[in-house]
């Protein structure tokens, strides 16, 4: 699985509970880098996984926008969320 990053530090990658292999492609100038992700077993079909990447982001990771604490409905945790859209290749 390929994910689109910029200017990310990737510590691990889980998928279900369990750890997965993990490596950065070729950077790209305006693009990012790919985060390949590889599955610690086979995914079927129609099957539900569960990514976790434990990460950490930097003033140039320029896809990534947070909300506060106090900007959540909740009002308790902050909240990441992204602008890209999906790029088939």
């Amino acid at each position: 699985q390929i994910l689109d990053t910029k200017d990310l530090q990737v510590f691990k990658v889980t998928v279900n509970g369990q750890d997965a292999k993990f490596c950065f492609g070729q950077k790209h100038s305006f693009k990012g880098t790919p985060l390949e992700i590889t599955f610690p077993f086979e995914l079927r079909r129609g099957q539900e996984a569960i990514v976790e990447i434990s990460f950490e982001s930097s003033p140039t990771s320029s896809a990534l926008q947070w909300f506060t604490p106090e900007q959540t409905s909740g009002k308790k945790h902050p909240f990441l969320f992204s602008q890209c859209q999906v790029e088939l290749t």
